[in-house]
This record gives C-alpha cells, sequence and structure tokens, in this order.
C-alpha cells in the first residue's frame, strides 16, 4: 500500500510539472520591454522632485572651492563663542527611608550635580549631619557648592 501511495504522488508531480511546462511554452509572449529614460528625462524628472543634479565635474569643482584653507578664512569669533557656557544640571532628588549619605552621593555623581572628586558621604559624616537625612523631593544643581547642596538637603 505504501508503494502504491508513492507512485501516484509521483504521478501526480509529473502530470503539475507537464502541465506548467506546457502552458510556458504555449503562453503568449506580450511581454513589454522597460523603457529605459532618457539622460535628460531623468534629469527633469529629478529636479522636479528637489534634487539638484550635477555632473562629476561640477561637483569636484565644488568639493575643491569649499576646501579652501583655514588660513584664508578670518572669521570673528562671536560674541557667545568667546563667552564660556556653563552648562548647569539640575536634579530633583527623591530622598526615600532608608537611604543613606553614601546613596545620596552615587545619585549626585551619576547627575553630574557634584564632580566625581568630591567625597560626598565622608563631608556629610565629618559635619555630624548623617542622622539628620530625612526622606523628601529636593531640588539641587551643578551649580551648588557642597554648603548649599548639604543646606537645602538637610534642612
Amino acid at each position: 500500500m505504501k508503494a502504491q501511495l508513492m507512485r501516484s504522488f509521483a504521478g501526480g508531480l509529473i502530470l503539475s510539472t507537464s502541465i506548467c511546462g506546457i502552458v510556458y511554452l504555449l503562453g503568449s509572449n506580450n511581454v513589454q520591454s522597460a523603457k529605459i529614460p532618457s539622460e535628460d528625462e531623468m534629469i527633469n524628472s529629478l529636479t522636479a522632485d528637489g534634487y539638484i543634479v550635477q555632473t562629476e565635474e561640477e561637483w569636484k569643482k565644488q568639493i575643491t572651492a569649499n576646501e579652501t584653507p583655514k588660513e584664508q578664512i578670518k572669521e570673528e569669533p562671536t560674541e557667545a563663542e568667546t563667552a564660556e557656557e556653563k552648562v548647569v544640571y539640575r536634579t530633583i532628588l527623591s530622598v526615600s527611608k532608608g537611604m543613606t549619605s553614601i546613596d545620596i552621593e552615587k545619585i549626585l555623581k551619576s547627575t553630574k550635580s557634584i564632580g566625581p572628586e568630591i567625597n560626598f558621604s565622608k563631608e556629610v559624616e565629618n559635619r555630624g549631619l548623617s542622622n539628620k537625612l530625612r526622606p523628601g523631593t529636593y531640588e539641587v544643581d551643578s551649580g551648588m557648592t557642597i554648603d548649599e547642596i548639604m543646606a537645602v538637603i538637610f534642612k
């Protein structure tokens, strides 16, 4: 029974392949060849869509014109460039019950409110404020000194 099933399956494959081949060979040959647009048609189409089309020579001229030596360009620095800009990082610090000054230090360093060289927790311990940390929400920024930050947190 198994051999009969396999012969039927193989016969079906041969029959379907033969039908596909006949349809392919005898089918209509109404294949339209794709019309390739001329160079002018492509340029007109691209410029109509807002693109700028340049030849390679025009492109190289433009590149060399933009590569003028830095000595020839003498621009005066603007007022904003001469004034040093200082970035201030503002942080909303949420102190919850059980947090320590070490936790606060980690948060302040990760938010760039204090520099990596500052040992905030040691300063809190030296001032005897470690038991005065209370839960709450405080706003600090990187422009504040350690004294100002401590005054805000340890009211």
